[in-house]
């Protein structure tokens, strides 16, 4: 029987890593030989002792109290998401043995999806494009069923010429993976995809490394696009009922912008192609 990955010393450890000390309110003296502050400094804040916090990082002691929990996740800065990832990690829930499942797209979304006037796409748990508009597929494509977010933003520099802020956008995606994934890293698709990346990525790895956690949410998406120029579109991500962490994603522009107007511009080239094609089939 293997052992459980300890999810929560890894956690706690990478995020120490990254408060200093000047944020943490102790006088940085002298040379210090770790980044970020030390296991006892952690202790000291947090009000437990320093055994008890080297117990948790070392995966000793994996239930700590919710009252601990939400200590360190005071010392350690953490936001909303992080901090809930983190109670998360500890809940008592009992692990099971899964087969991995193939996403499925509903079809009622597949059908809105078809139908949007907006680019539109269906993204899975592990960041597969289930199901893609042809606007969606204009915008990127790379927005193809069978297509990956992380390894196109991560492996495809074609994609990557096309967020001005790349490790931006690139650290926002793998936050937001590791919210959708949780606790379930003995899926053989996470494993798949963490293990090529880290291999082949250096800014994958690094980022990884810092165990970010951000919810799967909506926000303002700055595009360089090779045919439309600057484009800043609205992104909303969606909840699919009835699904395991299947999001519908949608951009769309503010009303009277350049940006929807370069939004018209694609689609109409999206329609140009089929036109010429149906005149052709007339002849």
């Amino acid at each position: 029987m293997t052992e459980e990955p300890n999810l929560l010393g890894a956690f706690l450890r990478a995020r120490r890593e990254l408060v200093t000390p000047e944020e943490a309110g102790i006088p940085a003296l002298g040379v210090r030989r770790v980044k970020g502050l030390r296991r006892e400094e952690v202790a000291m804040l947090a009000g437990i002792s320093a055994d008890y916090y080297l117990r948790l990082e070392r995966g000793r002691d994996r239930k700590p109290s919710v009252q601990v929990l939400e200590s360190l996740a005071r010392v350690l800065r953490l936001d909303e998401d992080s901090k809930a990832y983190l109670l998360s990690l500890a809940a008592d829930k009992p692990r099971r043995v899964r087969r991995p499942q193939k996403e499925v797209v509903p079809p009622g979304t597949a059908k809105l999806v078809a139908m949007l006037p907006l680019p539109a796409f269906v993204e899975g748990r592990y960041l597969d494009v289930l199901a893609a508009n042809p606007l969606a597929t204009a915008l990127s494509p790379r927005l193809v069923v069978g297509g990956n977010r992380l390894r196109d933003v991560f492996l495809d520099p074609a994609e990557q010429a096309m967020f001005p802020q790349t490790e931006r956008a690139a650290a926002a995606l793998v936050a937001g993976f590791r919210e959708a994934v949780g606790t379930d890293t003995d899926n053989p698709r996470f494993i798949e995809l963490v293990g090529e990346l880290s291999l082949v990525s250096p800014l994958f790895r690094r980022l990884w490394a810092r165990h970010d956690v951000r919810h799967r949410a909506g926000a303002v998406v700055p595009f360089q696009h090779p045919q439309v120029g600057e484009l800043r579109l609205n992104r909303e991500k969606l909840l699919v009922s009835g699904t395991e962490g299947i999001m519908l994603v949608v951009y769309h522009p503010d009303a009277g912008s350049d940006a929807e107007e370069k939004l018209a511009l694609l689609g109409s080239s999206i329609l140009a192609p089929a036109s010429h094609r149906e005149r052709h089939a007339e002849r």
